[in-house]
């Protein structure tokens, strides 16, 4: 079976797709999360462990941008790394728990808490010093000027 990295989905839920459970050889019972990778604790919650989890993201173009954009929520903007290059991005960020609440006292848990990142290809050549980030209710949107390949620039030569 292949190391398949799973979606933020898949992480924040406990489940696999189709595929996983059919080459694991498990049949989902109905019952509880779907699961594959993880460690089950006392409330038979599956977690990950030293794993980052995959950020869900939009990306999409207008005549002279790449727009990519991502729910955030609860990380603050200061603590989000974007690491751009011609041709990939990089989104990296930390969600927090800032509560101190026993694990007895809880009836749900499906927040997801730690470290997310995300790595993908560019649709075409961008201009890593010409972007725009903003956050806005958990919503950061990024935006990077596609490289102008048919931009010209004529130069007078000078005698020195």
């Amino acid at each position: 079976m292949e190391n398949k990295k799973r979606s933020f989905f898949e992480r924040l839920t406990g489940s696999m797709s189709v595929d996983e459970e059919q080459e694991s050889g498990r049949e989902y019972s109905g019952k509880g999360p779907r699961s594959g990778k993880g460690e089950k604790n006392d409330n038979n919650w599956m977690e990950e462990k030293n794993d980052e989890a995959e950020l869900s993201v939009d990306v999409y173009q207008t005549p002279t941008d790449i727009v990519i954009q991502a729910m955030v929520a609860g990380v603050k903007p200061d603590d989000l790394e974007l690491s751009i290059a011609r041709d990939t991005i990089t989104i990296r960020g930390e969600r927090e728990e800032n509560r101190n609440i026993d694990e007895d006292n809880y009836f749900a848990k499906e927040l997801y808490w730690g470290k997310f990142s995300r790595t993908f290809p560019l649709p075409v050549e961008v201009e890593p010093e010409d972007v725009d980030a903003t956050e806005r209710h958990g919503l950061v949107t990024i935006k990077i000027k596609k490289v102008d390949k048919e931009k010209k620039n004529t130069v007078k030569v000078k005698s020195i």
